[in-house]
């Protein structure tokens, strides 16, 4: 049995940046984790570059963190976006900036990144144990008290924080260990479920893989609820799947959907596509009038290829009733108009979208109610401090949740060693 100031479980990047920021401020620290190499999910994140954060003001960060990000205010004072920039310059690692503010190492590899957190935490002192699952965090006369592997050895400590991610890409270690820890603490552990994950449809054309492989690039997606009434829109890239839809704007838009399903008990949610969001309805109409009008002898589908993706023409047509082999000049001015209305909103149904699994971000997790939000700490049990996925904030893809994370992470390793730092003196 050893002693430390501050024991983290954990080496994701929240656990990592927790360390770094204790052990800077002179505590004595243990990281402790199960797998056999740190900060795995780091080292596959941004497509194996790593998006270290985003370069957004805050409240621009905030309003790309829809799952909870307002509680994060609090801790960007403490550590955010530009403080992450200049704590990897400082360690050699030269960042660039990319399409909407996203941050990645010039090197465009994640493990440059990984490696350097990792030298720090070594070079800072810190103990540590991999390949070392932890059985329980041990709670002793109302106080968090140390923890006890499940190889029976324990180690005592006044602050443990709990780092251990969410539930989702489980291969990278991710399996929700840290909740019943929390919940035997009392905390609240709210239901998890996929976000920036992809969706799965049930239309025919999905089921006969007719666009399977098509990439849409710069179009609007939106959810909507059975009112009629727009719940999201997300511009960008997507990409039809054999099961659905994939890509940057459909996993902003997954976690919408469960949304419209709880709130009015639905299965089926309708989703739309718009081809092109910088045009106006009439402005289609009148682009699609012109194009027909030029070629009166041709049939409407060659009419309209190079300007309407070729693959989705036959069921664009069909949406609107329009036999594809009629030539331009026979289509009636109502077809026209409804043929224009399908390419501002070509709606479809999905049904849900894929496993928690297969998702890149966790939603639910521990109740931010019972967190304090400018140290990290349970209101529940004093010692026990909180940061990254573990929690109930999710953000999109984009350098928002490793944000988060890091933020989190340095704001419970400050404030963990300070409190350590009570019980020393």
């Amino acid at each position: 049995m050893s002693h430390y100031d501050v024991i983290v479980v954990g080496g994701g990047p929240s656990g990592l940046m927790a360390c770094i920021a204790a052990a800077e401020r002179g505590a004595s620290v243990l990281l402790v984790d199960k797998g056999d190499k740190l900060g795995r999910k780091l080292g596959i994140s941004g497509g194996g570059r790593c998006n270290v954060t985003n370069a957004k003001d805050i409240d621009e960060l905030i309003a790309h963190i829809p799952g909870n990000g307002r509680f994060l205010y609090s801790s960007f004072q403490h550590w955010n976006n530009r403080d992450i920039m200049a704590f990897f310059e400082g360690l050699g690692i030269a960042l660039k900036e990319e399409d909407n503010g996203r941050m990645f190492p010039v090197s465009d590899k994640a493990s440059s990144v990984v490696n350097a957190l990792v030298g720090r935490v070594k070079e800072l002192g810190t103990k540590i144990i991999t390949n070392s699952p932890v059985e329980r965090i041990i709670y002793k006369d109302g106080k968090t008290a140390g923890i006890e592997l499940k190889s029976g050895a324990t180690h005592t400590s006044p602050c443990v924080i709990i780092a251990t991610g969410g539930q989702s890409v489980p291969q990278t270690g991710s399996t929700g260990d840290g909740y019943p820890w929390a919940a035997a603490a009392g905390h609240t552990i709210t239901e998890r479920y996929p976000t920036e994950v992809p969706i799965v449809s049930t239309e025919t054309w999905i089921a006969s893989k007719e666009l399977q492989g098509l990439s849409l690039r710069d179009v609007e997606l939106s959810v909507w609820n059975p009112k009629g009434k727009r719940v999201i829109a997300h511009r960008g890239d997507m990409l039809f799947t054999h099961f659905g839809v994939s890509g940057p704007i459909a996993l902003r838009c997954s976690q919408f959907i469960r949304q419209v399903q709880r709130k009015f008990d639905t299965v089926n949610v309708d989703l739309a596509i718009d081809l092109f969001p910088d045009l106006s309805i009439g402005a289609v109409e009148s682009e699609l009038r012109h194009r027909l009008e030029q070629e009166p002898r041709k049939a409407v589908k060659n009419a309209i290829k190079g300007w309407i993706p070729e693959r989705m023409i036959p069921l664009l047509l069909s949406k609107a009733g329009i036999d594809g082999d009629t030539i331009c000049s026979g289509i009636p001015k109502a077809s026209i108009s409804a043929f224009a209305s399908i390419l501002k909103k070509f709606v479809f149904r999905a049904c849900g979208t894929r496993s928690l699994k297969e998702a890149f971000v966790t939603g639910g997790g521990v109740s931010l109610k019972e967190i304090q939000p400018k140290t990290m700490e349970s209101k529940l049990m004093p010692g026990l401090f909180f940061c990254g996925e573990v929690m109930d904030i999710h953000g999109y893809t984009g350098g928002y949740n490793i944000t988060a994370a890091f933020s989190t992470g340095y704001t419970a390793g400050k404030h963990a060693a300070e409190l350590a730092a009570t019980f020393r003196n």
